[in-house]
């Protein structure tokens, strides 16, 4: 993977990104009286999917971007189930939820992905470290 200047290079931001707007198109049309209940639970959930994913980022360590992109799929299969509510409360069609579970996998796709390809890298082995050296040399340091 070329090295990238932001989080927002990132598919796994982007596909989570184009997710959010999706949704709030459709949570929008939900009765007022969802406003502080439901709205607010995917309004949070799509939101931290795509706050995790550029906190990790910014982490600079693979581990720790890691850890932050799986609570990002955490808050994916909650968007899922927040959009299962809807559909059982009448605010989106089958149809919708259908579109929506769709987009959610591939978003999940994508991101597993990325947290495969970081726990990957981490695994690899660094070059020009000490314990990796083969000529049994020490380094030269200007201690």
């Amino acid at each position: 993977m070329a090295s990238l200047n932001s989080f927002e290079e990132l598919q796994c931001w982007k596909k989570a990104r184009s997710l959010r707007i999706k949704i709030r198109e459709h949570y929008i049309k939900f009765p007022p009286e969802e406003k502080y209940l439901l709205v607010d639970q995917l309004k949070r959930a799509t939101r931290s999917v795509t706050a995790n994913i550029a906190e990790g980022f910014g982490r600079f360590h693979y581990l720790e971007n890691s850890k932050f992109c799986r609570i990002s799929r955490g808050s994916l299969t909650e968007i899922l189930d927040h959009l299962i509510v809807a559909n059982d409360e009448g605010y989106i069609s089958d149809e919708e939820l259908d579109i929506l579970r769709i987009n959610i996998q591939e978003c999940l796709t994508i991101l597993n992905g990325y947290v495969n390809y970081l726990v990957t890298s981490n695994k690899k082995p660094k070059r020009n470290s000490i314990s990796n050296r083969t000529d049994n040399k020490q380094p030269i340091t200007n201690n």
